[in-house]
């Protein structure tokens, strides 16, 4: 969905048929609201692909779900089932954050698209408060179905070479309209202009699409300024949070609900709203009730925060507050800021040696913003005067921006900005640039709300970089320990891969090793219990002990016993798993002695391939006289023996055994004659059968064919 393609491709009808399948389980299990997601290869990021039954802005802050957030979509992902929450009340205590932002009642529904033991994404569904208590029996095979179809789609339609990809804003799903006659839809029309009160129609966005001359006259504004736009950014005087939560809630619950307000100088209105699946129908009529809530005078305060803007910023500064590193930020930013608050451009960017680096763009090109990138702090620009000053800077027209920055390029079609400095503790962050098509008014109330946002990020921003600073120098110290390079032994292919965990300090214990000894060559793999640097500093020492005796010639049994008896001995309250092989090029041999470790696997040069299932050992560090079982294989020319940590098969709430059986069966099945390709197949598939969370150590390893 994000390549471009032509009409009636595959891809186009890929689309189509994921459009269709999200519409049918929508209407057969009779929810209002649908959300799909999509995991793209290789990221821990769910992202909002298809959005039905509600407006892309009221879905905005769910356009991106790490993996590893506690969302309903992300945890049914993780334990592989459907996850139904029956009650606003068990929906705050599982989901807390979701409970702040959507504080209304309804049901909810989510479950995975999975297919083997691979991750495609997942769907939430959303069911008004009159539903059941339960899923029906027919309910959840819709829904079980649904996720199975999706996941065979996705599946085939990467396996052809054209992945469903997320777009880069989400599709909207149109409400199915049943077929209208012209001629009563007259009738409808001339009856709503007959009745003496008044009535409007809103979409699910809550721009108005329809309203009659006795509600234009009621509210005081012609139709043709209130068609196309949402009442509350037209009629001043309907511009509370209140009245604009009414909204949301009915779009959201399904149920009906009610407000009154005060049109100036002392007009009470009542105002009903009915909500379907396509819409909200309003009633407007005038009410004598005392004591309503009484818009604020214009003269002295300023234009109220909108209750959607209000959202949009809790549910930011709790993403916010997960966010670790500074690519974790800045994907927050640019795919939430432009959908939630409203601009067309953004520019992220950090200050750093007296100049500003662009770490983040949406809605420009990358040749457009490359030629700000590096901009001296002290130079004439709106974003360094922002930073210099301390203070944002708004231009509601180009005109006002052309007088103070006359020189200024100007991306085409924009016509408002905001430059907002980016400072934490009196510490220069960095900038943010937002800019708008249209003009914009820029009120207090919105003004307020954006440099709150700024506040936020900044602060976001300085712990990202605290944590990037400490990830690099964790990334150094665990690549000291690792080989930089594997020793070339005639007669063997090897590669080898190492990824760290999704977070945390992205250090831990794993470690591999390959020593030529003439006229045998030792493989070990080995995971040292723990993500620290305690973790590290005993991997190296484990590496270098089984080093020292492979080198002296120790068969793979008595390696593990020696090494045990050292760990034993230092006592470091860390067990470690170990497994070692001793090839035996000239024989086509290999004994093989484990410590606890996953079983490695055999591929035979037919193809077929097996766990081998070795003598268990206890981890190494419990017992200083544990045995050590040695297990001797044929290795003949053109097989290949994979040694991998757990972090390669492990995934939570699922057996090991199973994801150990789906790695072999992957392995079986591709044929690439290069090792590094073949690695690079492995960590794919890994990757995109669960978010990882502990460290991935691989060692691929093939006997060469004797040449003539």
């Amino acid at each position: 969905m994000q390549q471009p393609v032509g009409p009636g491709s595959e891809s186009d009808s890929g689309v189509a048929r994921l459009d269709a399948l999200t519409a049918d389980v929508v209407r057969d299990t009779g929810a209002s609201i649908g959300l799909l997601f999509l995991l793209p290869p290789g990221e821990e990021v769910l992202r909002l692909a298809l959005v039905s039954g509600v407006s892309r802005q009221l879905a905005a802050p769910w356009a991106r779900v790490p993996m590893d957030a506690s969302t309903p979509v992300a945890d049914a992902i993780h334990e592989r089932r459907l996850i139904w929450l029956g009650s606003q009340e068990e929906m705050a205590r599982r989901y807390p954050q979701l409970g702040v932002v959507l504080p209304y009642d309804f049901m909810l529904a989510a479950a995975p698209l999975t297919a083997d033991s691979l991750v495609w994404g997942g769907i939430v569904l959303l069911w008004p408060v009159w539903h059941p208590p339960q899923l029906s029996p027919q309910e959840r095979e819709t829904v079980t179905t649904f996720c199975r179809l999706a996941a065979d789609l996705l599946e085939e339609a990467a396996a052809h070479g054209r992945p469903l990809l997320p777009p880069e804003e989400p599709r909207l799903l149109p409400a199915q309209q049943p077929e209208s006659d012209p001629g009563q839809a007259m009738a409808a029309l001339r009856f709503t202009e007959r009745l003496p009160v008044g009535c409007c129609a809103l979409d699910l966005d809550g721009r108005l699409t329809f309203i009659n001359p006795v509600g234009a006259e009621l509210v005081g504004a012609g139709a043709a300024s209130l068609v196309g736009n949402r009442p509350w950014e037209v009629l001043l005087w309907l511009h509370e949070p209140l009245f604009e939560d009414r909204y949301r809630s009915a779009a959201i619950t399904r149920r009906p609900t009610s407000f009154t307000a005060v049109r100036p100088p002392d007009t009470p209105l009542f105002f009903q709203l009915y909500p379907s699946d396509d819409g909200i129908s309003v009633h407007i009529t005038p009410t004598a009730q005392q004591g309503v809530t009484r818009s604020r005078k214009a003269a002295t305060s300023g234009e109220p925060v909108g209750v959607v803007a209000l959202y949009h910023l809790t549910h930011l500064a709790a993403a916010l507050a997960e966010a670790v590193s500074v690519q974790d930020v800045v994907g927050l930013v640019v795919d939430q800021i432009v959908p939630a608050f409203g601009p067309q451009g953004l520019v992220l960017m950090t200050a750093e040696e007296g100049r500003l680096h662009i770490i983040g763009h949406r809605g420009y090109s990358a040749e457009f913003v490359s030629r700000f990138d590096g901009t001296p702090l002290g130079a004439h620009t709106p974003t360094a005067h922002s930073l210099d000053t301390g203070a944002p800077a708004f231009f509601s027209t180009f005109a006002d921006f052309r007088r103070v920055y006359p020189d200024a390029p100007r991306h085409e079609g924009r016509s408002a900005w905001a430059f907002l400095p980016l400072t934490a503790s009196g510490r220069l962050i960095g900038s943010l640039a937002l800019s708008y098509d249209q003009p914009q008014p820029f009120p207090p109330a919105e003004r307020a709300i954006l440099t709150s946002l700024a506040g936020l990020l900044a602060q976001a921003l300085g712990r990202a970089r605290l944590y990037d600073a400490e990830h690099t120098l964790a990334h150094i110290l665990q690549t000291s320990l690792l080989p930089h390079a594997l020793p070339r032994i005639p007669g063997l292919d090897v590669a080898a891969r190492y990824l760290p965990a999704g977070h945390g300090m992205d250090i831990g214990g794993d470690f591999y090793d390959l020593i030529h000894t003439t006229p045998t060559a030792t493989a070990a793999i080995g995971d040292v219990q723990g993500h620290n640097t305690t973790a590290a500093a005993l991997m190296g020492q484990v590496r270098t002990a089984v080093h020292a005796h492979a080198t002296a010639g120790a068969p793979p049994g008595d390696l593990l016993a020696r090494t045990n008896r050292l760990l034993t001995d230092l006592d470091a309250g860390l067990f470690t798993s170990c497994l070692t092989v001793q090839l035996d090029l000239d024989h086509h041999r290999a004994l093989l002695a484990t410590a606890g470790h996953p079983p490695p696997l055999l591929r035979h040069p037919d193809g077929h391939t097996e766990v081998l299932h070795l003598p268990p050992g206890l981890l190494l560090g419990i017992a200083p006289e544990a045995d050590y079982p040695t297990t001797e294989i044929a290795l003949p020319p053109g097989a290949v023996l994979a040694l991998y940590t757990d972090g390669l098969v492990e995934i939570p709430g699922t057996d090991i055994d199973d994801t150990t059986n789906a790695l072999a069966q992957h392995l079986a099945q591709d044929q690439s004659q290069d090792l590094d390709a073949l690695a690079e197949t492995l960590i794919r598939h890994a990757e995109r059968s669960a978010p990882r969370h502990d460290d991935i150590a691989l060692l691929l390893i093939r006997p060469q064919a004797e040449s003539g």
